[in-house]
């Protein structure tokens, strides 16, 4: 008997297993239904277990220093706290507070006063410094050291001793490698219950899928691990990585008030709780860069089975490849960034929004019960999606039109009735469960988060102007600029066989040629549906708003190339044409590597010729900014005067700890001078300076170093 090769053939050769009755013999170890009903009993007693154990093991920071006597000048019913600080690099550190009530901390002969979120910027060298401070219960330590800024981070335990300056030692300083292991537990926890929730459905999946899926996920991680952090610290890496590592840390700690949950809040949670896991294990961004590759690559390998349920399996297995290899994905899968949970929620939801109505049995009553169980589990998936950004609201639309469309004639009427129910309530609530700021205030919290991202970013160049108010052809265009240009030969076959199973369809009226032009129109859909934040205010940054519309190509081309290799009718035509695409692809990695950021697509001409007409932005978010400032604290003369006005993302160029005093906003009093982006962030540089060194990708020079007499 030949192995079911469909989905639905293997779901249905699976229930009629399971439904089959069990000789006598075995049915003593068939566990009861009650016994099954309350399995879920076991993941809510290992979470127990491990807020506990972090509850019992964890030392609170201030508890590291020692205590000390009341000093003239602190507050009133605060007990006094004193002892060394791990200052792993010099430079300008901001150090403070948060406390309900006045508190006082004394540090490199600075005093900070108040009550609330206290801090000040301070300029120290590196190694053990004293610090004391007098506050009430509850109160916290706060810093940005060296490396980092944004939103403060809470001070570990790890980064204080009791002991002065001259005796302190400390324990893997800047880490908190106890609630790292806690919250990656609850995570493990969670994924191995919803597996076990969805056993009927995994099992159902062939083992040539799971296959697939597997050597997608290991294709896309290798590549995404791989110079992981080549590129230099970016934007918004800091903000989001210190914003998740105080996330983590309140949430292993059961901490729900509204001051813990105000850090980066003008956006979702999700994202952040997500890579905080990493923050935790590492006093820099590889760990939790190393989990946005996993989101990323997980993305990439739901698209196997997407593709197998939408056209064929060898599409689907084509589609994760090139997604895997696509220059933007690798890119911000590189990154702590937004776009790497979106990438993986986007995928995950589209795919149960395709199974919604896999095998309803004929029971009308239990039917209509799977299906709303179903369609809340999109819903769910949308929710969490909203939870790590807002534009991925986008992603319910698309996912309750294709609920519609798979929905077949008998149940769409129950589909659009239920649908309409249960996928929003199940969104909201997801969304509001998810993200503690809007437990209590709910409507003025989103109001605050929505204000914070209304202000304009800045000005960038595009299409020849430099704008901050691009139309809204910008993510088109952007779209079309950064896809390499051999994969548009797929995009066009796609849009001609679509062209030609709709007219099969309307002339045939075939089932074979109405799930074709079906599937189609969902593709279409989800190309299409992430363009709508084209009519908001933001237009920025190239295609990083609408990744899933990444996703969406990667479908596109690969479906296009299977109908190629289907009209040259050549042996095996399939495998070969697969094969040039996968090496075409990689070759375009290699080349691009490691400014994935900065690729646009041959047709543009490169990076080099976009930058000369101001068509794109390059050099955008700091890549290549690291090597320039390298450069300058290694050849620089100590208490060397520096220039640094010329970096936009000035939070991003840390230089040598003795640079900092004597920095300069002058050119001509400078001796370095460091340029960013001069292709398109023009700047003054004196007659007498020269150029020592420059961070040149692909014809643009993304930052320069010049030295004067």
């Amino acid at each position: 008997m030949s192995r079911p090769r469909t989905l639905n053939d293997r779901i249905d050769a699976v229930r009629a297993e399971r439904a089959a009755p069990l000789p006598r013999a075995t049915t003593l170890g068939v566990r009861p239904p009650t016994a099954r009903r309350f399995w879920g009993v076991i993941p809510i007693a290992v979470c127990v277990l491990l807020l506990g154990l972090r509850a019992w093991l964890h030392t609170d920071p201030l508890d590291q220093l020692a205590v000390v006597a009341p000093a003239a000048g602190d507050p009133a019913g605060t007990e006094a706290r004193a002892g060394s600080i791990a200052i792993a690099r010099g430079g300008p550190v901001i150090l403070g507070f948060q406390s309900d009530s006045e508190a006082r901390l004394s540090f490199a002969g600075h005093e900070i006063h108040g009550k609330g979120l206290q801090k000040d910027r301070i300029v120290v060298m590196h190694g053990p410094a004293a610090i004391r401070f007098a506050g009430p219960p509850g109160a916290r330590l706060v810093w940005s050291p060296v490396g980092r800024r944004g939103d403060p981070e809470y001070v570990p335990a790890s980064s204080l001793s009791p002991e002065s300056p001259e005796r302190a030692t400390f324990d893997g300083p800047g880490t908190a490698p106890l609630d790292g292991l806690v919250a990656l537990g609850l995570v493990l926890t969670l994924v191995v219950s919803l597996c076990v929730i969805a056993r009927r459905r995994l099992v159902a999946v062939s083992r040539d899928t799971w296959i697939a899926m597997a050597s997608v996920l290991a294709v896309a991680l290798v590549v995404r691990l791989i110079g992981l952090g080549d590129q230099g610290q970016t934007w918004d890496e800091d903000v989001n990585w210190a914003a998740g590592r105080n996330y983590v840390t309140n949430l292993v700690a059961l901490d729900f008030s509204d001051r813990s949950w105000i850090w980066n809040y003008e956006h979702p949670p999700v994202m952040k709780l997500l890579d905080g896991i990493g923050a935790q294990f590492a006093d820099g961004f590889g760990p939790a860069r190393a989990l946005s590759s996993l989101w990323v690559a997980l993305g990439c390998a739901l698209l196997v089975p997407i593709g197998a349920r939408l056209y064929r399996f060898r599409v689907g297995v084509l589609a994760g490849l090139i997604a895997a290899l696509l220059p933007p994905l690798v890119a911000h899968g590189q990154i702590v960034g937004h776009e790497a949970p979106t990438v993986l929620w986007w995928a995950l939801g589209i795919l149960l929004a395709l199974g919604v109505h896999d095998y309803l049995p004929s029971d009308d009553r239990r039917a209509l019960r799977i299906l709303q169980i179903r369609l809340a589990w999109v819903g769910v998936v949308v929710g969490v999606a909203i939870a790590s950004r807002f534009v991925n609201g986008l992603l319910g639309p698309l996912c309750a039109l294709i609920v519609v469309l798979q929905s077949p004639p008998r149940w769409r009427l129950a589909t659009l009735g239920w649908g309409a129910a249960v996928m929003p309530i199940a969104t909201v609530a997801t969304v509001y469960l998810l993200w503690p700021r809007l437990w209590l205030h709910p409507i003025a919290s989103l109001e605050a988060s929505f204000a914070k991202l209304s202000s304009l970013h800045s000005p960038e160049p595009f299409l020849g102007n430099v704008t901050n108010h691009p139309g809204s052809h910008y993510f088109v265009v952007y779209l079309v600029a950064t896809i390499p240009v051999g994969l548009l030969a797929g995009v066009v076959a796609w849009f001609v066989r679509s062209g030609i199973d709709a007219r099969g369809a309307l002339v045939s009226g075939t089932h074979a040629a109405r799930d074709r032009i079906r599937a189609s129109i969902v593709v279409l859909a989800w190309l299409v549906i992430p363009l709508a934040v084209s009519f908001s205010p933001v237009r920025q940054d190239g295609v990083r708003y609408v990744m899933p519309c990444i996703l969406a190509l990667a479908m596109i081309s690969a479906a296009g190339f299977e109908a190629i290799a289907t009209w040259i009718r050549i042996p095996r035509g399939s495998l070969a044409l697969a094969a040039i695409v996968v090496g075409y692809l990689g070759l375009t990695v290699v080349r691009a590597a490691p400014y994935y950021l900065d690729y646009f697509g041959e047709h543009t001409g490169g990076a080099g010729a976009v930058a000369a007409s101001r068509s794109y932005e390059t050099a955008w978010w700091g890549e290549g900014l690291d090597r320039a400032i390298a450069y300058v604290n290694e050849h620089a003369a100590p208490g060397a005067r520096v220039h640094r006005e010329c970096v936009e993302p000035a939070h991003l160029a840390w230089f040598r700890e003795d640079l900092w005093a004597p920095m300069t906003r002058e050119a001509h009093e400078a001796a370095w001078i460091v340029v960013y982006a001069p292709a398109t962030h023009g700047c003054t540089i004196p007659k007498d300076a020269r150029k020592v060194f420059a961070v040149e990708h692909d014809g643009v020079e993304l930052a320069a170093v010049y030295a004067r007499p």
